[in-house]
């Protein structure tokens, strides 16, 4: 795999670089061949969208943060002409806002690496 060909993943949890499901989502996508940007602490919608631009990325998740703030993320995105980014969190799958993808406690990272590959376009 080609690094133009790499998965891109923005991950945030409410701890930033010390939130242990943030961290082990991060590293497990990696380790499934993803390039990942595990962020700090999400100190606002509009900074984790400015990094997704600024990372160029496929792809932004929470861990243990509420779905509603990447819905704003995603409004961000959209406003600034990004409509390309898949949005995701880990640990919750229903009640979630129109863009937002749910992946369950326990899924796999495989499994979620799979998703986003082919809501990427197949990357």
């Amino acid at each position: 795999m080609t690094a133009a060909e790499r998965l891109r993943v923005v991950v945030a949890g409410p701890d930033g670089q010390d939130d242990p499901r943030a961290v082990a989502l991060a590293r497990a996508l990696r380790d499934t061949g993803a390039e990942v940007v595990l962020t700090g602490e999400v100190a606002s919608a509009g900074r984790l969208a400015a990094t997704v631009v600024q990372e160029d990325a496929d792809a932004v998740g929470l861990t243990g943060a509420p779905p509603d703030l990447l819905a704003e993320v995603l409004d961000r995105l959209a406003a600034a002409g990004v409509d390309d980014v898949t949005a995701f969190v880990l640990g919750a799958t229903t009640g979630l806002p129109d863009g937002v993808r749910g992946f369950a406690d326990g899924v796999t990272p495989d499994d979620v690496v799979a998703a986003l590959r082919e809501a990427a376009g197949g990357l």
